[in-house]
């Protein structure tokens, strides 16, 4: 980390505001909540964007590793159900909240970054459809909204089950229209749909870009929120934080370093660094892996530069969506700014009690088998990108109380919330 000397006016970001965020329509946002609640998206008709990304839970489910596609209920306590429909595996990553992924300044998304704006396929975007995304996508999170729908694990269900996850299996893009069939066909959605988008004149023009479309309008207005004690003493109100939340920002800005990473007004430079979180759970492993392990942006860039380095996380609401890091390895604010201060200490020191995974007794024997992995432990450990920095306990509970200013108000309510039913007239949760 790179030390200054003090939290004055020069370090501190600019007030995040209204006119930093993508305009959507209401109209479409309307129709954006009810898919985003819908499991008509998901292969098997029986998880939604809202089972991993609840309003209850933060926008995410505070679970380490997520449960998808066979589960029961949300949040913590979601089971991995039983019999044949059981999950087959964890989610190899912790579950993102969305809190304001629909700022103008967003670029990249995702815990790899595995979605970017970039035109390297002449569509404006970097994604594991490469060539194959569809056309008039309105945003980042229109674009990220996709790729769910496609996750054997996540939404999609495993091959044999339904339509869907057959069709990923022969490209990609093969899943959308079955999805975007789903939808229009439900005359709720249509009427929706040709109410709120110009180009919809009938239910047959509704594809999966409409689709998606929406529910970046529902997540781009849904989950803004700048409105926190930390916002406020931005705008001017000196008396917004607390003694110790004032003495948090000073060590924040200063001599923790914390916003050489975390900086800007979405407190997040948008970059990738290796912070050496240990590694458990299947892995998001590549097809040319031989081994369990999670190389981070590598597997986007293919440059050795980037094994393990991670996207810096927002931090706005972060007390509101533990446990934390890409794989959740901690439950709690203080253990995670631990591991920050000395990433090498808190690697070493790591056991499987740190972290709260869900019992999956058909699962359990390989959750930490890639602890066992001395050659992979040692290359992870090799790679990072922050230099230890000491502070006593007091100065960290300081730490921690400025990170509980970030937390919004009257925002956290959300604005169209969750609907009482959805047009599929499927269980929603």
């Amino acid at each position: 980390m790179v030390a200054v000397t003090g939290a004055h006016a020069s370090d501190l970001p600019a007030p995040l505001q209204a006119d930093d965020f993508i305009a959507f329509d209401d109209r479409q946002a309307q129709i954006g909540q009810l898919l985003f609640f819908d499991p008509i998206l998901s292969g098997n008709r029986n998880i939604s964007c809202a089972t991993c990304h609840h309003p209850d839970h933060g926008s995410a489910d505070g679970l380490p590793l997520g449960i998808g596609e066979g589960g029961s209920g949300i949040g913590p306590r979601r089971t991995a159900g039983e019999g044949e429909d059981r999950i087959r595996k964890r989610i190899p990553r912790n579950a993102p909240a969305l809190w304001n992924l629909g700022a103008k300044e967003v670029d990249v998304l995702f815990h790899d970054g595995r979605v970017s704006v970039s035109d390297i396929y002449g569509n404006g975007f970097n994604t594991p459809a490469q060539e194959w995304l569809p056309d008039g996508l309105n945003s980042l999170l229109a674009v990220q909204a996709l790729f769910p729908m496609t996750s054997q694990f996540e939404m999609a269900g495993n091959p044999k089950e339904n339509e869907v996850a057959g069709a990923v299996h022969d490209r990609i893009d093969n899943v959308w229209p079955i999805i975007a069939k789903r939808v229009r066909v439900i005359p709720e959605y249509a009427e929706l749909f040709m109410a709120a988008f110009d180009d919809v004149d009938s239910p047959f023009d509704i594809d999966i870009t409409h689709v998606v479309n929406a529910i970046a309008a529902f997540e781009g207005t849904e989950f803004q929120s700048f409105d926190s004690p930390f916002d406020a003493y931005l705008s001017g109100d000196s008396a917004a934080l607390t003694a110790r939340q004032h003495a948090g920002m000073e060590l924040f800005y200063g001599k923790a370093g914390c916003s050489s990473c975390h900086s800007g007004s979405l407190l997040t430079d948008h970059g990738f660094h290796a912070l050496a979180l240990p590694h458990f759970g299947p892995g998001r492993t590549r097809q040319w892996d031989s081994i369990v392990r999670d190389v981070g942006h590598m597997a986007v860039s293919d440059r050795i530069d980037d094994a393990y380095r991670f996207r810096t996380p927002a931090l706005r609401n972060v007390a509101l969506t533990a446990p934390y890091g890409h794989n959740g390895a901690y439950r709690t604010l203080e253990a995670m700014v631990r591991h920050h201060l000395d990433p090498r200490a808190g690697f070493d020191g790591w056991t499987p009690q740190e972290v709260d995974l869900p019992d999956v007794p058909w699962l359990s024997q390989a959750d930490f088998i890639s602890m066992q992995d001395e050659r992979e432990r040692g290359r992870l450990a090799s790679r990072i990108d922050i230099t230890p920095v000491e502070l006593t306990d007091a100065e960290i509970a300081e730490i921690i109380a400025f990170l509980h200013a970030l937390t919004g108000t009257q925002s956290l309510k959300g604005r169209l919330g969750r609907p009482d039913n959805v047009p599929s007239g499927l269980e929603i949760d």
